[in-house]
């Protein structure tokens, strides 16, 4: 039994005709008749009683009628949502982020758009570091990753977002605190900083020793800490001063004053990240639709 003698079966007992089945399928009728005959011997049962004159179901044919029904809406159902996965419609997307994304509007923007845009889309969203995101991607447990800058192998490509400046964040009764908009990383020089340790992996640490050697000074990195927020805490508690992604200032802690750097090529940005080879059009789809989005975001400005 093979579905075109589902389909033909279904055809005749609609039309309880076998002329007007045949040209519905575009088969001529003499095919169309030996195939039905062929499908009653191989179930064992008369399904369509005929005459010369009119067509009619049997018992066996009306209850098979309804489960023929079925399986050929399944396959239809089945045929759909594989084209659909094909074109990246469908099935579950894993993505690593590192905590900073969600502070940048635009991030949680494209991902409600991406939502909005494929609803049959499962996304299982991971936060974690930029180095943690890298080697998921390497042991295949994320297809995307949203990191900050940081050396890739070369099995991974990147596309960046935008960049955005950084700031300093100071404790708000820190002297600075009140000097205007904006400071130069020189004017920290003596200040003890909290950041993150030189193994985290991100290039934030790279910026702030080039920004500060710039300056002509070494910072003291008092404490470590491995979260943003774990360093925006100790700096309202005091420890020390910071430099963070400007989306930072989003967290709104009671305590903390941000202070943009006014030092050149003082910024970070956002990348994209997936496998050189990565072969899902989900993948492809999600890339292709928040580089769009964000793209506009930026420039309207929003």
């Amino acid at each position: 039994m093979e579905l075109r003698h589902l389909r033909y079966f279904v055809a005749v007992a609609e039309e309880l005709h076998f002329g007007r089945a045949a040209e519905q399928l575009g088969i001529s009728q003499p095919p169309l008749s030996q195939q039905i005959q062929a499908l009653e011997e191989e179930i064992g049962a008369r399904l369509l009683d005929r005459t010369n004159r009119r067509v009619s179901l049997t018992e066996a044919g009306r209850l098979f009628l309804d489960e023929a029904r079925q399986i050929l809406q399944q396959v239809d159902k089945a045929v759909l949502l594989a084209r659909r996965a094909h074109q990246g419609e469908v099935g579950e997307l894993k993505i690593g982020f590192t905590a900073s994304a969600p502070f940048t509007s635009s991030i949680p923007r494209s991902i409600l758009a991406f939502r909005r845009a494929y609803p049959a889309v499962h996304l299982d969203l991971r936060e974690l570091n930029s180095s943690e995101v890298v080697q998921a991607l390497l042991d295949e447990r994320v297809q995307v990753g949203v990191i900050r800058p940081i050396e890739l192998p070369d099995i991974l490509e990147m596309v960046e977002l935008f960049s955005e400046p950084l700031v300093a964040v100071l404790r708000a009764g820190h002297p600075l605190a009140g000097g205007g908009d904006s400071l130069s990383i020189a004017e920290l020089a003596e200040e003890p900083f909290v950041f993150f340790p030189r193994t985290f992996g991100t290039r934030l640490y790279g910026k702030l020793m080039e920004l500060s050697r710039q300056a002509g000074f070494t910072p003291t990195i008092a404490q470590e800490a491995g979260e943003a927020m774990t360093i925006i805490g100790l700096v309202a508690a005091g420890l020390g001063v910071s430099i963070l992604p400007a989306s930072f200032r989003r967290t709104r802690v009671d305590g903390v004053v941000y202070r943009t750097l006014s030092d050149p090529g003082a910024t970070t940005s956002v990348w994209l990240v997936r496998r050189r080879n990565e072969g899902s059009p989900l993948a492809h789809s999600f890339i292709e639709l928040v580089t769009r989005e964000v793209v506009m975001m930026h420039s309207s400005g929003a």
